[in-house]
């Protein structure tokens, strides 16, 4: 009965931590694009995503994944024999993967906060794909142990992963274009107004 409860609350650690890993990097996005707004929304939009970044950060992801890590190790102290496992290895480096992935937020919301970061939004953007593909990986060997399948299935979904990251990429590169486009001629259009008025 232990197991199911460290098995619970484990869920529960991850889907919490994992909301966070999804969620403060595209408040990196807008914090970063937050320098291409006029003052005084520049600053006013700058300091609320520093409260949001912080608060996510300390609020939720730290004590999810403080939840994630004890639940696991109740859960390997239950079934120690999982780590004589191959997929649990594997698992294990990309939930090493992770940490460094939590920890570089943390890092890259510090650097936000002086103005010392040099990243773009749309660097952000990428950035913001990396714990997807870990987490479709993740989950598969969590399901799936040492039989996960590499039919055309598999590879399917795999595909689709990279092809919603790829498409997501393509829609923002589509709507800064179309917002570059549209404050150019808005640029063009204002000193021709004065010369005719």
């Amino acid at each position: 009965m232990a197991y199911l409860w460290f098995k619970a609350f484990h869920i529960v650690g991850i889907v919490c931590w994992f909301a966070g890993l999804f969620y403060l990097p595209r408040l990196f996005v807008y914090h970063a694009e937050a320098n291409e707004q006029p003052e005084p929304a520049r600053s006013i939009l700058k300091n609320q995503y520093q409260i949001m970044e912080k608060r996510l950060y300390r609020i939720i992801m730290t004590p999810a994944l403080i939840l994630t890590i004890v639940m696991a190790i109740g859960l390997v102290y239950t079934e120690p024999d999982v780590l004589k496992q191959p997929w649990m290895h594997f698992k294990l480096a990309l939930v090493a993967a992770l940490l460094v992935y939590d920890h570089l937020c943390l890092r890259i919301m510090k650097k936000l906060a002086t103005d010392t970061c040099t990243l773009t939004g749309q660097q952000f953007r990428w950035f913001n794909e990396f714990p997807t593909v870990l987490f479709v990986i993740i989950v598969m060997l969590a399901i799936f142990k040492n039989d996960v399948p590499t039919d055309a299935t598999a590879w399917l979904i795999f595909g689709m992963t990279i092809a919603m990251a790829a498409f997501i990429q393509l829609y923002a590169r589509k709507r800064r274009l179309a917002k570059e486009k549209q404050a150019a001629a808005g640029t063009i259009a204002e000193p021709v107004s004065e010369v005719g008025a």
